[in-house]
């Protein structure tokens, strides 16, 4: 069986006040682009400066990971919000912690 890995995520901009949910394969080379793409208008996330990691899930299998961002995009802010502060109180940004 093959051991594959997919992630939902949630950014936020440097004043966490824009929440920014997505799915990737490479979880860290998908914040670099957030942060090259910042204040670019041709993408939500760049828009807003959505490049600060504050939560991620991980997966193996692709479809449960869309199944998955399909289903938090869907939620109101707040229930957003208490997803992150389950796991990371103090929106700490996380893109350190998954760079190397």
């Amino acid at each position: 069986m093959w051991n594959y890995n997919f992630y939902i995520y949630i950014t936020t901009n440097p004043e966490k006040t824009v929440i920014y949910v997505g799915v990737t394969n490479d979880l860290r080379i998908r914040l670099h682009q957030h942060y090259e793409n910042r204040g670019k208008k041709n993408s939500f996330a760049g828009k807003y400066y959505c490049y600060n990691l504050v939560y991620y899930e991980h997966f193996h299998h692709i479809e449960h990971a869309i199944d998955r961002e399909k289903e938090i995009k869907k939620w109101r802010r707040a229930k957003k919000i208490a997803l992150i502060e389950s796991v990371n109180p103090e929106w700490r940004f996380l893109n350190n912690d998954i760079s190397d």
